[in-house]
């Protein structure tokens, strides 16, 4: 006999005990490293990895994106990763931060300086030979103008300004001598005054 696969065995009644001739099943559709018979009788092993061993996955829920699904260790789990899609934020301090909400992105979100701050970092505003976020400043100060004061002094204290002679600062500062007056008095003597009662005081 050339086949020597047995694919059917049964009583010399006619029972059938086993019976493999119907059989339609090919490797692809039994597991990869299980073993199976043919309708010919012939022992072969399988080839599908449909039913692929994840008993060494360690993927959890969080790790899923929420709405999806997958095995892990025999068990179907449903995400619950949240889809925060595209996120963008805005820095309006020196030492602002931007805190990254957790969960999937797109990857076409951003972080940026604020725009109200960005107007200011104009080299206008930047101490001319200051690089500030590759911004060269150019300010170099304004303009001033000094003046000169002439005071007198009075038995009282008193303040100057330069705003009050229209300058930016005084230049210098001259302080007349401490007035000492002599008059003769009544009783035949001298009277002798220091100094002088300021014109403007209350």
């Amino acid at each position: 006999m050339a086949n020597t696969h047995v694919n059917q065995v049964g009583l010399a009644d006619g029972t059938v005990l086993i019976d493999l001739t119907s059989d339609t099943a090919v490797e692809t559709d039994v597991a990869a490293g299980k073993y199976f018979h043919k309708a010919t009788g012939e022992r072969v092993q399988g080839s599908s990895t449909k039913d692929s061993d994840t008993t060494d996955a360690n993927a959890t829920a969080a790790d899923i994106l929420s709405g999806k699904t997958a095995y892990v260790n025999k068990n179907k789990i449903t995400g619950e990763m949240t889809n925060q899609g595209t996120v963008s934020g805005t820095i309006s301090t020196k030492s602002g931060t931007y805190t990254i909400p957790a969960g999937c992105h797109s990857g076409l979100g951003s972080v940026g300086i604020a725009s109200a701050e960005q107007d200011k970092i104009i080299p206008g505003n930047i101490k001319s030979g200051i690089t500030i976020l590759g911004v060269i400043g150019n300010y170099s100060g304004e303009a001033v103008t000094a003046g000169a004061l002439s005071a007198t002094p009075y038995l009282t204290s008193k303040t100057y300004q330069p705003s009050g002679i229209s300058k930016d600062y005084f230049s210098e500062v001259t302080v007349a001598a401490i007035t000492i007056t002599r008059t003769d008095n009544a009783a035949g003597g001298v009277t002798v005054t220091i100094g002088a009662v300021d014109p403007d005081a209350e």
